[in-house]
Formats: structure tokens, sequence, C-alpha cells
């Protein structure tokens, strides 16, 4: 039986998360008509909100469970950019923010009717080279005084020089943790672990007929890649963990599934301060899995808490 995780433990662990953040805008109203202008309900804003998403909610996650996040990543000189990093002061974030004045800080805003989403409307645009060259510089300034590199990619131009991020990580000893996204995973070459659910790795592996070819498919990739690990998460299936071990999964755990949203940054997160104080493997995947149980049964982008990580599940 594993030992519980201390808040001291959690305390001393530093994660650098790098990527593309976001801010989630959520309008909170009522659905009382259908509009007589075409079929689509009518929603009366009650409420408005705004959450920490993408990289930004993958440290938040962190911080909940109470590790200390450090995020490095690119935002606008707007008023969202701006929201961002008075969340992240709020919630105990360190933020590296750099600003590209002709960048529009990504936005998604939800509409939500009698508690179900009901329409998401995205903003975004691509971080300019000058401004990603800055990056890469800061981020070699602040990976020593880091125990794990979480790249978080939201395909959002970010993380531009990934390879060299993982490639300088791995020469300073620190576990690489990448979150993927798109059908080439090349990029992620060396990485510690690569978290895909299902349909990103379909998209890389294509589709498999079987376990044991999922497994074969699976291993091909991760030898070719270098990596040490592979955890697939599957959704109502729970979570596979493919290494030089055959693959070893862990049913999930959800009682209830009110909101996937941000699901897979809890995950992440986790399994980032599970190997951030020296857990393994296998122990981490456990957790993780847990931990993605309780967010699913919230509402949006929400985080886990040490209270329901640990204190009221001491062992996994």
């Amino acid at each position: 039986m594993p030992m519980p995780v201390t808040a001291d433990e959690l305390a001393r662990c530093h994660v650098l998360v790098v990527g593309d953040a976001m801010l989630d805008r959520y309008w909170f109203g009522d659905v009382e008509r259908i509009s007589p202008e075409a079929p689509v309900p009518v929603v009366r804003v009650r409420s408005t909100e705004e959450r920490l998403g993408g990289a930004a909610n993958v440290a938040r996650n962190i911080v909940s469970v109470g590790a200390q996040a450090r995020l490095l990543t690119v935002v606008g000189d707007d008023d969202a950019g701006r929201s961002i990093g008075r969340l992240l002061e709020a919630s105990d974030i360190s933020g590296h923010l750099h600003t590209d004045r002709r960048l529009a800080t990504t936005v998604k805003v939800r509409v939500v009717g009698r508690q179900q989403q009901i329409v998401r409307v995205d903003f975004e645009t691509a971080p300019e080279a000058e401004v990603l060259a800055a990056h890469l510089g800061e981020y070699e300034r602040l990976l020593p005084e880091c125990d794990v590199v979480l790249l978080s990619d939201y395909g959002k131009g970010g993380l531009t020089h990934i390879a060299r991020m993982i490639e300088l990580a791995r020469a300073a000893g620190r576990p690489v943790l990448v979150d993927p996204k798109g059908d080439d995973y090349s990029r992620y070459a060396g990485a510690t672990l690569v978290t895909p659910n299902r349909t990103e790795l379909r998209e890389v592996v294509g589709r498999w007929r079987s376990e044991a070819d999922l497994q074969e498919r699976v291993q091909q990739l991760r030898a070719r890649l270098g990596l040490q690990a592979i955890l697939l998460t599957r959704s109502e299936e729970g979570m596979t963990l493919f290494s030089d071990e055959p693959g070893w999964s862990v049913p999930a755990q959800a009682r209830e599934v009110y909101d996937v949203s941000g699901a897979g940054d809890t995950v992440i997160a986790v399994m980032a301060v599970m190997m951030a104080v020296g857990r393994p493997l296998h122990e981490a995947v456990r957790t993780a899995n847990r931990a993605g149980g309780i967010v699913v049964g919230k509402l949006g982008t929400a985080t886990v808490s040490y209270e329901e990580l640990f204190a009221e599940n001491p062992a996994p």
C-alpha cells in the first residue's frame, strides 16, 4: 500500500507549465423560448464568469492540489490577456506572460442555459515568431527552478519551439509531460510522457481493431519517438498506460459525468505533480484517474482540491 502524499510534499513541488493559455468566459442564463428568427433557444443571460483555460487551467489544477506552478505563455495586449494576468495572480500562479501586440488572446465563450452548455464561440490567432524566440529564452532561465516540465499544446502556435524545449529539459534531467495536439507527434520525440485521448491517438496511429492491435501500434509509436510512456485517456473506459511493460489499464471512476471540459487538463496536471514528488507511474495514473473522475462531476473548466484527492482518499 503506497504512502499517502502529504501537503508538505506537494508544497515543495515546482511544475513549469508552458503552452497555449486561454480565457474561458461563461454566460449563464435561462432558456424559456425558441427564437422566432431561427430554431434555436433564446438565452436570457443572468450572470457571467471568467476562468483560466488551456495551459492556464493546467497550472490552476496544479496549484489547487497544493503544488506550485509557473506558467510561461503568450497573450495579446487586450482585455482578455489582462484578465488572464489577474486570474493567475488571484490563483497564486506565478505568471510569465509575453505580450504580442498583434495577437488576440484566445477566448472561448460558453453559453450555458439550464446547467447545459448550448454553444461555444472561439476567438483566436497565432503569436509572432519574434515573441516566441523571447519565450524560449525565458524558458531556459526558468528550467533549473522546476522539478517537472509540462507542455500543454492546444495547437494555437505557442509551442513552436517544443522540440528544443524537450531537448533542453531532458539535458537538465527534468521529466517532460506533453498534452499533444495534431497528427504529427515527431515534435514530441524524447518526452517522458505523452497523454493523448482516443480521438487524438487515432489521428496518429489509425483506427485499431483490438486491444492487441492497439498495443502494437502504440508501442511502435513509443519506440520510434523515444518516449518513456504514453498514457491513453479513454473517457468511460478509464486509462491505459503503455511503457516498457504491457499495456496496463485502470477503470473510469466518474460517478456522474456532468461536464468533460478541462478533464484532460486535470489528468496531466495531477500526473505532473505525482511525478514531481517522486511517485511511480502506476501510482500517478491511479491518482490522476481519480482526479479526472472528480472533475467531470463539476461544471466547466473546474479543478480538484487536495482534500478531495488525497485527504478523503488517502491511498490510490
